[in-house]
């Protein structure tokens, strides 16, 4: 089973909590127990699991990766986006995550997170759902 669904993003680097989506897809595909994969098209973008409950963390996070791969690191790509690129490829375009009880096996405080590098923009995630 596969269903997609569309995120727009507000700022230019921000994470988007998406765990509510990713579930409701995968109780939509009715597969009680099995693997969920989590996918987004786009190379300026990627997708995480990260802590989800105290924002302070997300902040960090963006925070060090842009001091990891600084906007202005003088990269030859012409559309001023470079950073963004570099960073979708660190973190990846998807995950592979397991299901159980009809929903995603995570842990007490982790939360699926579209990471948005290039915005603001609107972005596909495609969620695809196989039974064990």
């Amino acid at each position: 089973m596969m269903a997609e669904f569309r995120v727009s993003t507000r700022a230019r680097i921000a994470l988007i909590d998406i765990t509510g989506e990713v579930n409701a897809a995968v109780a939509h595909a009715g597969i009680r127990a099995g693997l969920c994969n989590v996918f987004v098209p786009h190379t300026t973008a990627a997708v995480i699991v990260s802590e989800n409950a105290d924002p302070d963390v997300g902040s960090d996070l963006l925070a060090h990766l842009e001091r990891l791969v600084p906007r202005d690191g003088g990269f030859r790509h012409a559309e001023g986006n470079a950073q963004a690129h570099i960073l979708s490829v660190m973190l990846g375009v998807s995950l592979n995550l397991p299901v159980s009880g009809g929903r995603l096996r995570l842990g007490r405080w982790q939360g699926v997170m579209l990471a948005e590098f290039d915005g603001p923009r609107e972005r596909s995630v495609i969620v695809s759902v196989a039974p064990e």
